[in-house]
């Protein structure tokens, strides 16, 4: 099982890029942990349906056609991190990949929910897709924690 993390654009402020990726790198303990990310697309002159579509296209070009695709979505069911850990738990059970997308500064395309088998919250409020990926890096890391009884998780 490897769980595959594809979200829009690099994290532009050198803080977040850097809690993003200490928690990344500690979640590796616990997952394979394979993390693309595609370009965002300037939203200039174009409408903000027209960039979800093409960044949707990017993120769909690096997702595993046998991932278990979870889209994160502030519509999405929401889970204590003792269920998401459960959860994760039993997809590495069943030996599949597991895909969380995250979109960019417009969300994602509905091509994008549609070809997902689920769609989760990671917070009741509506979060910039760079604190979306800290949350998500926290939450993988905390979800090995509480697996393998770890004392982080209180």
């Amino acid at each position: 099982m490897k769980v595959i993390v594809a979200a829009v654009g690099k994290p532009r402020h050198p803080a977040l890029a850097a809690a993003i990726r200490e928690f990344e790198q500690r979640a590796e303990r616990y997952w394979p942990l394979e993390v693309h990310e595609v370009r965002g697309e300037p939203a200039k002159a174009v409408s903000a349906d027209l960039v979800r579509v093409r960044e949707g296209e990017r993120l769909a070009k690096v997702l595993p056609r046998s991932a278990h695709v979870v889209a994160c979505d502030p519509g999405g069911s929401s889970m204590t991190s003792e269920e998401f850990s459960g959860w994760l738990q039993k997809e590495r059970e069943r030996g599949r990949d597991v895909a969380f997308v995250i979109g960019g500064a417009f969300g994602l395309s509905d091509a994008v929910r549609r070809s997902a088998r689920e769609r989760l919250a990671l917070a009741p409020w509506t979060l910039s897709h760079e604190l979306a990926r800290l949350v998500l890096a926290e939450q993988l890391y905390r979800a090995g924690t509480i697996v393998r009884r770890e004392p982080y998780h209180k």
